[in-house]
């Protein structure tokens, strides 16, 4: 199959899921109105709740959901084969994914900003909101650690990333001060905001910075805490809307590169289509494609961190509700084009760049299967690998430098997984203080939820499981409680679509239906990274690998009674939507 054809297919999915199936939705289901006062109009207390620019926050909310998972998972996932990742990709994207990421975008807009999980106590009882975010406190919890470890090897092996991404902050922050409080036109800002993320990429590159992993995870720990406290509009909104002018050009290169070979003849995938149903990928362990598929491809296909972003972040800072489809489906959307210019670079590329080391991935499909992941270190791991088949990609379509364009991918990559850590510690101090909310009155109460101290315990707990760097076995952890979140999120829309929206069969049957098929895919899959992940890690780190054995389980248990709850919530719904009419 040749590149061209891939991106083709690709973007004439995604326009047609956008155009036809996301509208429908949006005038159909939610039946938008912008004559309805978003949350960061009606509050707009200059601190979480800012109306943005709908650019400025597509540009946050896509840095903030993508991060480097829709990159590095299916750079891994090429071990079942790029048939079964691409397949998997797109399926997740158009039935769950956009659905997921728009309703929970939605539902918090619609209910003055509040979390997924304070929906979900509201549309079932109390208890099963706050059941729901000890849920999404773990699942953050492992998102840092899995971030963090990736972050702190990128920043060792690529010495320039960390000077570049240090003054991205710098340009994010005058940015932000330009256009919001200086009220220097938006425009102009937004040149000088480019012009300086230019100059931060080349004096990374010409003052690389060396540290050890240790002392990177302790800089990335102050950063994250410092950034989740921060008022949104000095750094992640500027920073974000910078970060996607990165996004932009990087989609445009790849897709036209891919494009340009597979017209030439000189692109094709040439790694296989399929290799075996259990490739050697977790902890270097055989793993059935089902159902450990997602705890492997996270973000790139659907993820239930989207919904906590989107009902986050992103609901306190949209102007007007009809902005809702850029944002949510359109997010979800371009972010799995950046998951299948991933494929479609690292299976026309990837041999090549393994060089010498792809001697044993030839021989056969199974043997491929047995050994991707195992030589994914020879090329500077799934980031590496990506980053290095991009620059080829980039050389032969247009006649881009490989050196630089490799850079510039590990740049890419960096950031956006840097600015999801900050976001993900913000949504952190949201949900601690939703766990502390039943001792609301008090000064101890106040304190342990004061937003300096309340950015503490994701941060810290997160990074103290990432300090092993060991992210072989910490991302199937964070991809198996990300998908299952993604699961209850879509229960809770669905109650939400059912009672108060009054949805049709045919939208229940949409939302419904991908949510327990997820339910019961990500249940099996912890049960089995449990007993077959969990025991390597303990290998390699007792005190880790206790903790996060512990945190599977206690999901594992919060999982069943959510879901529980959701069922007897669904099954007095139809009654419910009626006394309603």
């Amino acid at each position: 199959m040749s590149t061209a054809l891939l991106i083709i297919l690709a973007l004439l999915i995604y326009f047609a899921s956008y155009w036809v199936y996301g509208k429908r939705i949006s005038k159909n289901l939610v039946k938008v109105d912008d004559s309805r006062k978003t949350p960061a109009v009606e509050i707009n207390d200059g601190v979480d709740y800012v109306p943005a620019n709908k650019w400025v926050l597509f540009g946050h909310h896509f840095a903030s959901i993508a991060g480097a998972a829709p990159i590095i998972g299916p750079a891994i996932a090429i071990a079942w084969g790029w048939i079964p990742a691409i397949l998997w990709i797109w399926f997740g994207n158009v039935f769950i994914g956009m659905v997921h990421d728009y309703l929970s975008l939605m539902a918090s807009v619609r209910k003055k900003g509040k979390s997924i999980a304070w929906i979900a106590g509201e549309l079932t009882n109390k208890g099963t909101g706050y059941l729901f975010s000890w849920f999404i406190f773990l699942t953050l919890i492992l998102i840092v650690a899995a971030f963090g470890a990736v972050m702190g090897i990128i920043f060792v092996k690529e010495p320039a990333v960390p000077t570049a991404f240090l003054l991205f902050i710098v340009a994010a922050v005058i940015t932000g001060l330009l256009a919001y409080r200086a009220k220097v036109n938006f425009t102009v800002a937004t040149v000088i905001g480019l012009v300086l993320i230019v100059l931060s990429i080349w004096i990374g590159l010409s003052y690389p910075i060396h540290a050890s992993f240790h002392t990177w995870m302790i800089v990335i720990l102050i950063y994250i805490i410092v950034a989740a406290a921060l008022p949104v509009w000095i750094l992640m909104q500027p920073r974000d809307y910078l970060n996607s002018y990165i996004l932009y050009f990087g989609l445009a290169v790849g897709g036209l590169s891919l494009l340009i070979i597979g017209f030439t003849g000189s692109g094709h995938l040439v790694t296989p289509g399929y290799t075996t149903w259990s490739a050697a990928i977790v902890a270097g362990k055989p793993s059935p494609f089902w159902p450990v598929i997602p705890l492997i491809i996270a973000c790139g296909s659907l993820s239930g961190f989207h919904s906590l972003v989107s009902s986050g972040t992103s609901s306190k800072q949209l102007d007007k509700e009809s902005s809702g489809s850029l944002i949510g489906a359109g997010g979800m959307l371009t972010e799995g084009f950046l998951s299948t210019i991933v494929v479609g670079s690292i299976a026309a590329f990837g041999l090549t760049v393994l060089g010498e080391h792809a001697k044993t991935l030839i021989t056969s499909a199974a043997s491929f299967g047995a050994h991707y992941t195992g030589n994914l270190k020879f090329a500077g791991g799934p980031v590496g690998i990506f980053a290095k088949s991009y620059g080829r990609a980039a050389n032969a379509g247009l006649g881009l430098p490989i050196h630089a364009m490799a850079v510039f991918a590990g740049l890419w990559v960096a950031a956006f997984a840097m600015t999801t850590l900050d976001t993900c510690n913000r949504l952190g101090r949201f949900t601690w203080a939703e766990i502390w909310a039943p001792m609301k009155d008090g000064a101890f109460h106040d304190f342990i939820t004061s937003k300096w101290i309340g950015s503490i315990p994701t941060a810290a707990v997160g990074i103290w499981l990432a300090w092993g760097g060991a992210w072989r076995v910490i991302w199937p952890a964070f991809g198996g409680a990300n998908q299952t979140l993604a699961s209850i999120a879509l229960l809770t829309v669905a109650l939400w679509a059912i009672k108060e929206l009054n949805a049709t069969t045919a939208y229940k049957i949409s939302v419904v239906t991908p949510a327990f098929f997820l339910w019961i895919t990500l249940t099996v899959a912890l049960i089995w990274y449990l007993f077959t992940a969990i025991p390597v890690f303990l290998h390699k780190s007792v005190a880790q690998g206790w903790v996060i054995g512990l945190a599977v389980v206690v999901m594992l248990i919060l999982n069943g009674l959510l879901l529980y709850s959701f069922l007897k919530a669904l099954k007095k719904s139809p009654q419910i939507a009626a006394n309603a009419t």
